[in-house]
C-alpha cells in the first residue's frame, strides 16, 4: 500500500479540524457518539458532523475535499476506487464502522403474496408486472445485499426486477405511495416502514452474510498520505466510539441523539429497537444477529478480502469488466498498516487469520480464489443475456 510507515503515525495531528460526512442512518452512531462525547479532543481533533442528503453527495464531497472523511457504504468506496460508481478517485478505507444491521422490506401486498405462495418467485408473479425495488447507491452495500438475496431466491436482479436508487430517508414515503414493491436500506427506515404500516421486514442482512462489513470510515487516499497522524487519530477516536456502543444502555442513550431532526430525524423508540437487535418475534422466532460496532475489535479491522468480495460482486453483475488486478486494488484500498498502529495505541485486538464466511445460498467466501468463486454462480450477468 502507498501509505506512510507506521513510525509517522505517532505525534500531534497535522490537521485538527475534521469535517465528517454522514447519511441519516442509525449506523452513523459512532460519528455522533464521537462528536457528542468529544472523543476527538483526547486525540487532538475537533469533529464537525456534516449530514448529506444522499450517498452520491457523500461521494462528491469526499472527492472535492469539502469533507475530509465519511461514514460511507463499503460498496460505494469500492465503486469510486474502480471508477464504476461515478468519477474515479483513489480511496482509503480507514476502518469498518459496523457489521450487520440492514434489512429488506416488502410492501404489504407482496408480503401477503409471499406468505401465500411460500416463495418469492411466485409472490412476484402475482404483481402482473415487473417489480420495483429500491436500494441506495448503484454499487453500494444495499444494492449488493438486495441482489444477492434475490438471486438466492431464484430471482435474477438484472432481468426480473427494476432496481432504482432512492436516498434512505425518502424510501418509506415511496413505499407508502405505491412506487415500490420492496427496498433494501439501513435502519431505522425498515422499522419506520413497519410502524407506518407501509410493509414488513422479511429479511435481515446478517441472514445473507453473517457479520458482513457495512459502513466504513472512508477518505481519499491522498488525505491519508498528507495527514497520516490525523488519520491515525481519527481511527483512534472512532474505535473509542465503537467500543462505547458495545454497551446496550449506551445504545439506548444514543438513540435519543440520533432521533434529533438534524441527525436521523426518526422516532427514538424505533431507532433504539433495531440498534438493540429487536425484530418482530412472529416473523423472526430466532432473532438474527443485529448491528455490531466493536465486539472487542472484531468488527473494525479493514480486511482486504472484504473489499475484494465487493469487486467480485461487481463482476458478477456486469458492473466491472476487463483485466484488472482486483486483489491489488482491494489491498491498496484497505489501510491495514495505519489501522494496526491506531489499534495498538488503543489496546484494541486485531483479528488474525483468514475468514471463511457462509452465505444464505451456502456459498463460502474466503477471498482465496475470486475467479473460481465467481464462476460458481448460476445467476449472474452474461454478455449474451443483456
Amino acid at each position: 500500500m502507498n501509505t506512510p510507515s507506521p513510525s509517522s503515525f505517532a505525534g500531534k495531528p497535522e490537521k485538527t479540524h475534521i469535517r465528517l460526512g454522514f447519511v441519516a442512518l442509525s449506523d452513523a452512531a459512532p460519528l455522533v457518539v464521537a462528536k457528542v462525547l468529544e472523543f476527538g479532543h483526547r486525540h487532538g481533533l475537533t469533529l464537525e458532523l456534516c449530514r448529506q442528503p444522499s450517498w452520491a453527495a457523500v461521494r462528491d464531497k469526499l472527492l472535492s475535499g469539502e469533507i475530509d472523511a465519511a461514514h460511507a457504504l463499503y460498496g460505494l468506496v469500492c465503486g469510486v476506487q474502480t471508477g464504476i460508481g461515478g468519477p474515479q478517485g483513489d480511496m482509503a478505507v480507514l476502518m469498518v464502522l459496523n457489521r450487520n444491521g440492514q434489512a429488506i422490506t416488502l410492501s404489504n401486498r407482496l408480503t401477503h403474496a409471499l406468505e401465500q405462495h411460500g416463495n418469492l418467485q411466485g409472490a412476484l408473479a402475482t404483481l402482473g408486472r415487473r417489480p420495483v425495488f429500491a436500494q441506495t447507491f448503484p454499487t453500494g452495500t444495499h444494492a449488493m445485499w438486495l441482489y444477492y438475496w434475490l438471486a438466492s431466491q431464484g430471482v435474477h436482479p438484472l432481468r426480473d426486477i427494476r432496481s432504482v436508487v432512492i436516498p434512505p430517508p425518502q424510501m418509506v414515503d415511496a413505499l407508502i405511495d405505491g412506487e415500490l414493491d420492496g427496498l433494501c436500506v439501513g435502519e431505522p427506515w425498515n422499522a419506520v416502514a413497519e410502524a407506518r404500516g407501509a410493509g414488513k421486514t422479511v429479511a435481515v442482512t446478517s441472514q445473507i452474510w453473517p457479520e458482513h462489513p457495512e459502513k466504513v470510515l472512508a477518505s481519499r487516499r491522498d488525505f491519508v498520505e498528507h495527514y497520516p497522524r490525523t488519520s491515525c487519530a481519527l481511527i483512534q477516536t472512532m474505535l473509542e466510539a465503537c467500543r462505547w456502543l458495545d454497551n446496550p444502555q449506551h445504545r439506548t442513550d444514543i438513540s435519543a441523539w440520533l432521533a434529533a431532526p438534524d441527525v436521523v430525524g426518526a422516532p427514538q423508540e424505533l431507532i433504539a429497537q433495531r440498534l438493540l437487535g429487536q425484530y418482530d418475534a412472529a416473523r423472526f422466532p430466532i432473532q438474527p444477529p443485529g448491528v455490531n460496532f466493536f465486539s472487542e475489535g472484531a468488527v473494525n479491522y479493514p480486511r482486504a478480502s472484504d473489499a475484494l468480495w465487493f469487486l467480485t460482486q461487481f463482476r458478477r453483475w456486469g458492473m466491472l469488466q476487463g483485466d484488472h488486478d482486483d486483489a491489488a486494488s482491494a489491498a491498496a484500498l484497505c489501510q491495514t498498516a495505519l489501522y494496526r498502529e491506531a489499534a495498538a495505541l488503543m489496546n484494541v485486538h486485531v483479528p488474525e487469520g483468514k475468514r471463511a464466511d457462509v452465505f444464505i445460498d451456502g456459498r463460502v467466501w474466503d477471498g482465496q480464489n475470486p475467479a473460481a468463486y465467481l464462476d460458481g454462480f448460476t445467476l449472474r450477468y452474461l454478455p449474451s443475456a443483456k
